[in-house]
């Protein structure tokens, strides 16, 4: 296995010094280098923190920053931060409005952010929302239920740009909720994953085969399909999406294709090119768009899609300035 590293063991941490270094001017650590958080906080506001294992890059740590996360826990590959992390970055970055925990639906991920949570509940106000966007119910080893994909960045960005302009704690978890419900995403794959520290591919596909339904874990999906063309992949999984959603004509949607780590650009823009022209035949707007590699599963060859049905004032939060390492727009 050849990757660029100099031990396993170090690689994460190495990432993240990286990281740091080459966005000084956004982010640093934060106490005993447990965390990230922004560079400069604001008093004032709800902080947002959210976090997972390392091997999702940018998510989480290259979306903190001014409209999106105040704070990113990172934990080993593909493994949750601890909760000493999480309350750490509680406790700095919590300027009297306390904290909102964007939490991925991952067994782990979950009980260390709820632990993190208790620990700390005398002394600040939390709450917490469990992203679960993914199209799976059935979950995985991993967790109980939908888990949480790519469209956890859809969360981030709209929850950031109503935490900057003084969305109530409250406000924020009320808003994160009704996500839930309008969000989904479905992941193929064509290859696994090689963990650094096994130097094993997480499963292995027959040069015609792919892998349906993925996580973001390396771990294997629901379905083991014939390869196909990229229309016809398209197609099912916009399928597995619309059967959940159910968009009416003239609802506006917010269409994200993602990169696993491993997928040429050139491929995610013919993908979406692919969704928008199905999706626009339905007669449903698909009003906003982001097409790139942000929610990772190290190596993967892969992409997802993620459909969001926004309303107006959702569509403004998408809108509005953002300023982080990986995502950055407006004033």
């Amino acid at each position: 296995m050849k990757k660029f590293m100099n031990r396993a063991e170090t690689l994460v941490a190495e990432s993240l010094a990286g990281l740091v270094a080459a966005h000084e001017r956004l982010v640093t650590f934060g106490a005993d280098g447990k965390f990230i958080r922004r560079r400069s906080l604001r008093p004032g506001k709800v902080s947002l923190i959210s976090g997972g294992g390392a091997g999702h890059e940018p998510m989480h740590v290259g979306f903190v920053g001014r409209g999106m996360l105040d704070a990113a826990c990172t934990g080993h590959v593909f493994t949750s931060p601890t909760p000493d992390q999480i309350v750490a970055a509680i406790r700095e970055t919590d300027g009297g409005e306390g904290c909102l925990l964007i939490v991925k639906n991952y067994d782990g991920d979950v009980m260390n952010f709820e632990m993190a949570a208790e620990l700390v509940a005398a002394e600040h106000r939390i709450a917490t929302v469990i992203v679960r966007d993914d199209v799976n119910p059935g979950g995985s080893k991993r967790s109980q239920g939908r888990r949480g994909v790519a469209g956890t960045l859809v969360f981030e960005k709209l929850l950031g740009a109503a935490a900057e302009v003084g969305w109530r704690l409250d406000e924020l978890s009320t808003l994160g909720e009704g996500l839930n419900d309008r969000i989904r995403t479905v992941g193929v794959s064509l290859s696994g994953v090689t963990v650094p520290e096994t130097e094993r591919e997480t499963f292995v596909l027959n040069e015609d085969e792919m892998e349906m339904g993925v996580g973001i874990h390396g771990e294997p999906g629901r379905a083991r399909l014939k390869f196909a063309t990229a229309d016809e992949i398209v197609g099912v999984m916009l399928e597995a999406i619309l059967s959940d959603l159910t968009p009416n004509r003239g609802d506006t949607l917010l269409l994200f294709i993602n990169g696993f780590g491993g997928t040429p650009v050139s491929e995610l823009y013919l993908a979406y090119n692919s969704a928008q022209t199905r999706l626009q035949n339905l007669g449903v707007t698909v009003a906003r768009s982001l097409v790139g590699t942000y929610v990772t599963s190290l190596d993967m060859a892969g992409l997802s899609i993620t459909v969001a049905g926004l309303e107006e004032r959702e569509l403004s939060l998408w809108d509005a300035p953002v300023d982080t390492a990986a995502l950055r727009w407006g004033g």
